[in-house]
């Protein structure tokens, strides 16, 4: 195993080895394979996701204002398994038409088949955090409750997920950032990004939209708070982690860096950030009324 440095030659750089720089591990994306049967390791973070929401979620009823709701309208782990069903089918839907629409609409437009060809890649966050919201409002009027509510619920569960799936991204070498200096200890070579060093963006996002969201989440939601404030803490917490990171990641190269100098998915968090004060601002003066 070798790894590069490079020297700067006028505006170029000049690659040469050097034992110091990381290069990623280029690992099987089949975590286990049996006859035709192959197990991915992308697959795997998704069910650690699921896994994951499952035994938070349990863990979410002991938290105000759940345990307390009683009689018919009380909260179960019934409740907890119907709403990671209803959040797998908008996840999937919701991410990949969202992907479809934000960033490649032309492309899908000409080829709407290949709209369902997902195992050709292509998801959407912020498309597939529509779908969950589509699916909270399906729950929460099928058991006569206000979505808010349920979106509280749902809101501290999701950061951990969202972290399973960044390993799988840095696992599958895929979703890299954008060049970095040859002397950043951290900078690692991606195989299908070239040969020069780039920010492991994938692990930014891991420890910030996943594990640091998730604390701040849930130690958050642990308390009493106004209808919609859990919610809109997520909204806005992720939307600027986010907004961060898309700083460190390779943007899209079909899309490349948009008007103002952002990307598509800071351009996408901007309305989260916003919609997420608005409603944060909202719950507090609904309940002086």
């Amino acid at each position: 195993m070798y790894s590069v440095h490079f020297i700067e030659h006028g505006t170029s750089w000049a690659c040469v080895h050097n034992p110091s720089m990381l290069i990623h591990p280029q690992i099987n994306p089949v975590a286990l394979q049996i006859g035709p049967l192959a197990v991915h390791w992308y697959g795997l973070t998704y069910l650690a996701a699921f896994a994951l929401f499952m035994f938070l979620g349990k863990r979410r009823l002991s938290h105000p204002p759940f345990a307390s709701v009683k009689g018919g309208g009380a909260w179960s782990n019934k409740d907890v398994e119907d709403i990671l069903f209803l959040g797998v089918v908008g996840v999937v839907l919701g991410g990949r038409l969202g992907y479809c629409l934000f960033y490649k609409p032309l492309y899908y437009l000409v080829h709407p088949l290949e709209i369902l060809a997902v195992w050709q890649g292509g998801m959407s966050f912020h498309g597939g955090m529509l779908g969950v919201i589509v699916a909270m409002v399906w729950f929460a009027r099928s058991r006569a409750r206000p979505w808010l509510q349920v979106a509280d619920f749902v809101a501290p569960c999701v950061p951990t997920g969202l972290a399973a799936g960044r390993i799988g991204n840095f696992i599958n070498g895929e979703l890299w950032g954008r060049l970095c200096s040859p002397d950043l200890p951290w900078g690692m070579v991606f195989r299908g990004a070239g040969d020069l060093p780039r920010h492991p963006s994938q692990i930014y996002q891991f420890l910030g939209e996943g594990l640091l969201l998730f604390v701040l989440l849930w130690l958050y939601a642990k308390k009493q708070r106004r209808e919609g404030q859990v919610a809109a803490m997520f909204l806005v917490a992720y939307g600027v982690l986010r907004f961060g990171s898309e700083f460190f990641r390779e943007p899209d190269a079909h899309l490349g860096i948009l008007s103002l100098g952002m990307s598509m998915g800071q351009w996408l968090c901007l309305p989260m950030i916003f919609g997420g004060i608005g409603l944060w601002r909202w719950a507090q003066l609904s309940s002086r009324r």
